[in-house]
């Protein structure tokens, strides 16, 4: 077992390394968890309505289903079955409300003990068609305590443990999860605190990555698994990896930091990004390490450092700032900038800039027409391609005159014009 974690964690086709590691996967957490708070607060005002589209609760399950490969599928099981009327939380107002109280509690509760119970008492209730699948949600609260949820990471698990684990009921959960606390406690020092990765293993096993080592003394048995094991690490020499996504990630960073430079202001990396490698230094060289004193301590602070890119003209004037959304969901990203837009902070905000591929252009359109960034409406956010970053950046750093020259070759999304005071 030791050998094929080891394994795993090498792979770079493996979770461990393209979801696990992945830096964004960090910043995911708070956004996620503040859409969760939306959704309770909502239910609790009579506010949610009767319908999964459109809600608050689509834009953070439809966040978290495009959290890579783990999560992809996530948002299939709250999708509203007309002819089953399940899953039963949008036409049954007590139901709601049940569903509701759950995620209040497990937003403010820190103890293992406090969201079993509450987990307990929603089963109690036994409402059509709300399963375990909202372990999903929970794990983004509770890294620690509530492993993520779904057919591969069951049928993984079941491969490994010789368990028959079914999906759709708690109870089910609730076995798995004791045995996944119990085999990551006997090798954390391969997997994490963060159940995730656990989570992560089981899953790649599921969808038939790594054959699940034999469970018996079998010789023949063993050696063959480990002929599997070779075969799979030669596979994932010779196939491409989703690491050249995040080179592109960084890539694009880069050219903002070299730009934002040129252009004579004071560039900030994401606090989490600064250390990566880029070019032939690291991302955040040239770079101011911290936000001013003023920008440490306003609200949403902690959202703030994440963003990828600042602008600033001094160390407390944030002039532009930029989210690169190379593949993954943009909800997180403009929940950042509304914590810095409405933070306090941004007096001197000229532009918020959402950054992505040229084909991603009615992705963003239709992300920020939610209902739930109703808010964003009055900001100026503005989408820069790719392309248009890439082809003009060099003469833009020659011969701009500050801000302006990103505002020919971006487009607008919402009706908000100059500065954010």
């Amino acid at each position: 077992m030791r050998d094929l974690l080891r394994r795993w964690r090498e792979d770079p086709r493996g979770a461990y390394r393209t979801w696990f590691l992945w830096e964004d996967r960090i910043k995911n957490f708070r956004s996620i968890r503040r859409g969760v708070q939306q959704v309770a607060e909502e239910i609790a005002d009579g506010r949610f309505g009767v319908a999964y589209r459109g809600s608050s609760l689509e834009t953070v399950v439809h966040s978290i289903a495009e959290q890579r490969q783990v999560f992809k599928g996530a948002d299939h099981a709250f999708l509203w079955k007309p002819k089953l009327r399940i899953p039963d939380i949008y036409e049954h107002p007590s139901n709601q409300r049940a569903f509701g109280r759950l995620l209040d509690a497990c937003v403010c509760c820190d103890t293992a003990e406090h969201v079993l119970a509450e987990i307990h008492r929603i089963d109690a209730l036994q409402i059509k068609g709300l399963g375990p699948a909202v372990a999903n949600i929970l794990y983004f609260l509770h890294p620690t305590i509530a492993p993520p949820f779904n057919t591969a990471i069951v049928r993984g698990y079941n491969a490994l443990f010789g368990a028959n684990v079914k999906l759709g009921r708690w109870e089910q959960y609730l076995a798995m999860r004791q045995g996944l606390m119990a085999f990551n406690a006997k090798h954390r020092d391969l997997l994490s605190n963060d159940l995730g990765a656990v989570a992560a293993f089981c899953f790649d096993i599921g969808m038939g990555l790594y054959a699940p080592p034999p469970r018996q003394d079998d010789e023949a048995a063993l050696a063959s698994w480990r002929q599997d094991l070779a075969k799979v690490r030669q596979a994932a020499v010779l196939k491409p990896t989703s690491e050249q996504d995040e080179r592109t990630h960084t890539q694009v960073q880069g050219w903002l930091r070299d730009l934002g430079l040129a252009l004579g202001y004071k560039v900030f990396i994401a606090q989490n990004d600064q250390g990566r490698l880029y070019e032939d230094g690291k991302l955040g060289e040239g770079c101011m390490a911290r936000l001013g004193p003023k920008l440490e301590s306003a609200a949403g602070a902690d959202a703030v450092r994440l963003i990828d890119v600042l602008w600033l003209s001094d160390p407390d004037s944030i002039i532009a700032a930029f989210e690169v959304e190379h593949s993954t969901s943009i909800y997180s990203g403009i929940v950042r900038m509304l914590d810095l837009a409405l933070g306090g902070a941004a007096d001197s905000l000229h532009a918020l800039y959402l950054v992505a591929p040229d084909k991603r252009e009615a992705d963003v359109r239709a992300q920020i027409a939610r209902p739930a960034f109703s808010r964003i409406g009055d900001l100026s956010v503005r989408y820069l391609p790719y392309g248009e970053l890439e082809k003009h950046r060099e003469a833009m750093g020659r011969f701009g005159a500050g801000i302006r020259a990103l505002e020919t070759v971006s487009h607008r999304l919402t009706s908000g014009e100059g500065p954010l005071a």
